[in-house]
């Protein structure tokens, strides 16, 4: 795995000639066509992560996941043989969905031996297979080994599931490519309490891809977050990260901060004084195994103030990892060209006593306060882009995964034009 360290003079995106300097088109965040070919060129060709292995703990464990801009629903579940299967959730009789509870529209999970439709009571086992049809002697010639669920691509990598709607998709693993093989042995495992929040955001699912993808904001939007002396000093100085790396379709981002207790107490609120905790997660790393000798892909530049490394996976999944032990995910789903569902999974090592406990509050209070900080902008931000006064911005040096990130959408969106017009 190639690693750049900056030089004195230079930049990260003379790294990645392909992406040019010049100031980047963000019509692909307000043009409803792009946004259509872009579901069918991404969206429905790529791996994505839908949740992980923990919430499928035992045979007969499923949930269900909304893919509102796919115009799908699927079931994941864990078969009699322990494989981890997804399904469209979609009765093979008459349409039905097969798996809901009051409100067809939300998610749902549980346990069971069996899906059973609620329309007509066909039953389908958990690896997919037709297996009764109410009066199925009034039925003409069916063969119900050929009326199973339909399969959805499913694969399993450091517990992270994840499906493909297209059939001959490349395997998981390549598609994930080598910079993603450098976090592999982290554990992920170990950090099963989980504190979640979803929100409806008015922009294009690439705009908040973009808030987290730099950290150059984050001296001037967040400032009133920090003590007085902590945000003067970040707005005198302003921001620069670690480092960068991209490893198309894939990139990442790494951070100083995270390093605990600080050493002027001066610096952060009585209350994260007092729970040892705040914005960059509990003090105290948890006492698990794999923390002390981390896997080669993080902190690449192996700097003493390394903070968390955030992996931008293509399309929608980022995976934050942070060097006090914990992690976060954050999902983009897409619903309209100027709307998406945002989704935020923090993961915290089990809390061993209530001191513990009230650290990982604080902590997913705190990232709260901060996430809906990003958000509130990007309404404003789709409402002037879509006036389409300005349609070209400039990109700084620091906002270098930005570029890549529309560089790399509006590619795949090309391909898929020129497909179809060849045919």
């Amino acid at each position: 795995m190639a690693h750049f360290n900056k030089p004195a003079a230079g930049s990260w995106t003379e790294h990645y000639p392909e992406l040019g300097t010049g100031p980047v088109d963000f019509t692909d965040s307000t043009d409803p066509a792009f946004y259509a070919d872009e579901l069918n060129a991404i969206f429905k060709k790529t791996w994505l992560n839908v949740g992980r292995v923990e919430r499928l703990p035992r045979k007969g464990s499923y949930f269900t996941k909304e893919l509102t801009g796919l115009n799908t629903s699927l079931i994941l579940s864990r078969g009699t043989d322990e494989e981890i299967r997804a399904f469209h959730n979609v009765c093979r009789h008459r349409g039905n969905k097969l798996v809901w509870n009051d409100y067809p529209g939300d998610e749902t999970e549980g346990t069971c031996r069996q899906f059973t439709c609620k329309y007509h009571a066909w039953r389908y086992s958990l690896e997919g297979e037709l297996t009764f049809v109410q009066q199925e002697g009034e039925f003409f010639d069916l063969e119900k080994a050929e009326y199973g669920l339909a399969t959805v691509r499913c694969e399993v990598w450091q517990g992270f599931i994840f499906v493909n709607l297209d059939p001959d998709a490349q395997p998981l693993a390549d598609y994930l490519g080598t910079m993603l093989k450098g976090v592999e042995g982290y554990p992920f495992d170990e950090m099963t309490e989980v504190y979640s929040y979803r929100a409806e955001i008015g922009s294009n699912w690439k705009l908040f891809v973009d808030a987290f993808a730099e950290f150059y904001h984050a001296p001037i939007l967040h400032m009133k977050q920090a003590v007085k002396g902590e945000a003067d000093k970040l707005a005198g100085y302003g921001y620069e990260a670690l480092h960068y790396e991209i490893d198309a379709p894939h990139s990442m981002i790494s951070s100083w901060g995270g390093m605990a207790p600080p050493k002027d107490p001066s610096m952060v609120k009585p209350i994260e004084r007092a729970l040892r905790s705040g914005l960059f997660g509990p003090w105290d790393k948890p006492d698990i195994e794999g923390l002390d000798a981390l896997p080669p892909g993080l902190n690449p530049a192996r700097h003493k103030a390394w903070g968390i490394d955030e992996f931008e996976i293509f399309p929608n999944f980022s995976l934050l990892c942070w060097e006090p032990g914990w992690y976060i995910t954050y999902h983009y789903w897409p619903v309209a060209v100027n709307k998406h569902l945002f989704e935020a999974n923090l993961y915290f090592a089990p809390a061993k006593n209530a001191r513990e406990r009230l650290a990982q509050e604080l902590a997913a209070v705190t990232f709260k306060e901060y996430a809906l900080q990003d958000a509130n902008t990007l309404e404003a931000t789709q409402t002037m882009l879509e006036s389409g006064v300005v349609t070209h911005f400039p990109i700084m040096d620091q906002e270098v995964l930005i570029r890549h990130l529309h560089v790399h959408a509006q590619k795949k969106v090309k391909e898929y034009r020129d497909a179809n017009a060849a045919r």
